[in-house]
């Protein structure tokens, strides 16, 4: 079994969230083998979040960072909470291998290969004086609201323009006039109840809905435009990064086919000369044979006339009878 291979620091990633705004956080990965380790980031919610990197090799006892940002949201969440979560997966390759070399079958619990993983929480957190709920010690805390002491005739005149508003807001002048508004709210508030039960439903809901085709159109419109031009970032990078990886495979096969020619032409030239040398020997051996077979001739020829020479050199057979006959005739005249 083998120890922790990764630290992750911190294990939870704390987003600042605001409406229509992007957030990030940073994490840290330290290697604490002797290894080569490589790693790897996963999420349940792929289009909400961008990782930078989301794969890579650590060095034995190095660190790394990635960065995690969250892409603008329409509307926070409920209660603020957020069930995202990340997966970061780490295992050891062989030293040497790069950011490059990495594939999703390295991640694969088939091969048999040892695979950590850790999982990390997503925790939203409001920005300071922000008027959003966000959870305190588990419980949700709200900022109070206050009144302002009205007549009774004048309350019931502006009951016709209220709107319903969700966003609580607190200003220097609420909190100078606060304990002198809660005197006359708790007074009118039993005298305010028939008047806003009369009114609510014939004149709040025009109002309301007149408020939300109006003012959120324009909003729904500019959250459209602001997601449109994310996509279009996270789609540009995305074609930048496959152009840079097309251009760098274009250039080695450019170096690669020049090296193939610089080999070929070196093979040509070779060929060229062996082509000449063996050309250069043909003659040769044709003109070697040539004389060879003059030679031959010119010995058939010496041998010939030495053989007629030698003949020429000789006596006849018939004279060397008839000289030794003469001979034995005139030895016997003489005995005789």
């Amino acid at each position: 079994m083998y120890s922790e291979l990764v630290d992750i620091q911190p294990r939870e990633l704390k987003f600042t969230f605001e409406v229509k705004k992007q957030s990030s956080c940073s994490i840290r990965l330290v290697n604490n083998t002797y290894h080569h380790v490589a790693y790897k980031v996963k999420t349940t919610s792929p289009k909400k979040y961008c990782v930078r990197p989301n794969t890579g090799v650590l060095k034995p006892n190095s660190t790394c960072d990635f960065t995690v940002t969250m892409q603008a949201q329409r509307s926070a969440p409920p209660d603020m909470i957020c069930k995202d979560k990340f997966l970061v997966q780490s295992t050891i390759v062989p030293a040497g291998t790069s950011d490059e070399d990495i594939t999703p079958g390295m991640f694969s619990k088939d091969s048999g290969k040892y695979i950590e993983e850790n999982k990390l929480r997503v925790i939203l957190i409001s920005p300071p004086n922000s008027p959003v709920l966000s959870p305190i010690n588990g419980a949700l805390t709200q900022v109070p609201v206050y009144e302002a002491s009205l007549p009774k005739d004048e309350v019931l005149s502006r009951v016709k323009i209220v709107t319903p508003h969700h966003v609580v807001a607190k200003d220097e002048e609420s909190e100078m006039l606060d304990e002198e508004l809660k005197p006359a709210a708790e007074l009118v508030d039993e005298e305010l109840k028939p008047a806003a039960k009369l009114v609510d439903d014939k004149e709040l809901k025009p109002v309301a809905q007149k408020v939300d085709t109006e003012e959120l159109k324009p909003m729904a419109q500019k959250v459209d435009e602001e997601f449109k031009t994310a996509a279009q970032v996270a789609q540009m990078v995305d074609d930048m990064e496959s152009k840079q990886a097309r251009d760098v495979e274009e250039l080695k096969l450019v170096k690669d086919i020049e090296e193939m020619k610089s080999k070929l032409n070196q093979l040509e030239s070779k060929l060229s000369e062996a082509e000449v040398t063996i050309s250069k020997l043909t003659e040769e051996r044709r003109l070697t044979i040539q004389e060879r077979e003059n030679l031959q001739q010119e010995l058939a020829v010496f041998q010939s006339k030495r053989s007629g020479r030698r003949a020429q050199a000789g006596f006849p057979l018939l004279f060397v009878c008839m000289v030794a006959l003469v001979s034995i005739m005139l030895g016997y005249l003489c005995h005789s």
